[in-house]
């Protein structure tokens, strides 16, 4: 794990969202309190002027310009690193509801709409949370 800072803490996040004004400010809420739910590993911070969030590295970080409100951009950290080449060359990682949009072989989306949006895709946001720190 790097080394954390200041910014690498929930009273970070907390100031953050203080001083956000965003059309889905409620929605963000609701989502940062469902990611720290999904496994007790998960911590948060600002990273890359956003929330974020952390088991040994950080894996998600919100996108808070997407065109569907939110959207929540997971990761592997910083660095690259090597992935199989089996399969279509990208993480193994149940995606049953079909939330995922591929960026890359390391990275992808997720988009997050209304507050009815989240709601619904919640319970599969936090299963696929779970398999996607597996990989962190």
């Amino acid at each position: 794990m790097p080394k954390l800072t200041a910014a690498d803490t929930s009273q970070a996040v907390d100031q953050f969202m203080a001083a956000l004004n965003h059309p889905f400010k409620a929605e963000l809420e609701t989502l940062r309190r469902a990611i720290l739910a999904a496994d007790p590993a998960i911590a948060e911070g600002i990273k890359w002027n956003a929330p974020s969030w952390r088991t040994s590295e950080y894996f998600a970080t919100t996108h808070l310009r997407s065109k569907a409100g939110l959207g929540l951009i997971l990761h592997l950290g910083a660095k690259v690193r090597a992935l199989p080449e089996e399969g279509d060359g990208g993480l193994d990682v149940p995606d049953p509801t079909g939330l995922l949009k591929w960026l890359g072989r390391d990275r992808a989306q997720v988009e997050l709409g209304s507050a009815a949006d989240l709601a619904a895709k919640l319970p599969a946001l936090q299963a696929l949370l779970r398999a996607w720190i597996r990989h962190v």
